[in-house]
């Protein structure tokens, strides 16, 4: 019994980590995205610095906050978000600007708004790309979750460095079994979600 609570509360704790991170890198990389529509000079400095970021390895990512923040969960928070952000930014802006400007143009024509063309037009066609983005964002999260327990950020990852530096696979599969199980438990429900919210006629 005291494994199985042991294995829950690293549970709670990876997925505080890794979709907290989420989360943030979401209402962070949305309203970037947004900004990037509407400003081509802001969308290339955004669009380059997000790449610089993508280009580092993850490891080289979470190395790089410990100097800066040193170690433990919020550390291990913004390492997880540095990786998160690009494809959510990315995505979100390719689907927000790959519409058809007939539409655009007959919504200005109708009297619509930025504000509206944007919600009621730009956003519905969006959502594949943009869930795609944020899938992708969630299986980065979770397995740099898994990493950053080499910072010390606990959860279901210092099971698995424990087992591994022990040569324990029992303690390793602890591990890596719920980490599995989580990354096709979100897919399944931003699959479900995505499914839920765009209209049919896309």
């Amino acid at each position: 019994m005291e494994i199985v609570k042991n294995i829950l509360e690293l549970t709670l704790e990876h997925l505080s980590l890794a979709y907290g991170a989420l989360i943030l890198s979401i209402a962070i990389g949305i309203p970037l995205a947004i900004a990037s529509l509407y400003n081509r000079k802001l969308a290339s400095v955004i669009i380059t610095i997000a790449n610089l970021i993508e280009a580092i390895p993850s490891f080289a990512v979470v190395a790089l906050v410990v100097p800066l923040l040193g170690i433990g969960f919020r550390p291990a928070i913004l390492a997880i978000l540095f990786r998160a952000l690009l494809p959510i930014i990315k995505n979100t802006y390719i689907g927000l600007s790959n519409v058809d400007n007939a539409l655009i143009d007959a919504a200005k024509g109708i009297g619509m708004t930025n504000w509206q063309i944007l919600i009621n037009i730009r956003f519905p066609h969006a959502y594949p790309p943009m869930f795609a983005g944020i899938k992708f964002a969630a299986i980065l999260s979770n397995g740099i979750a898994v990493l950053t327990a080499i910072i010390g950020s606990g959860g279901l990852g210092k099971l698995i460095f424990e087992g591994l530096a022990s040569f324990n696979i029992k303690k390793i599969f602890y591990g890596v079994i719920p980490v599995m199980v989580i990354a096709i438990a979100t897919d399944y429900l931003l699959t479900f979600t995505e499914k839920r919210i765009t209209p049919e006629v896309l």
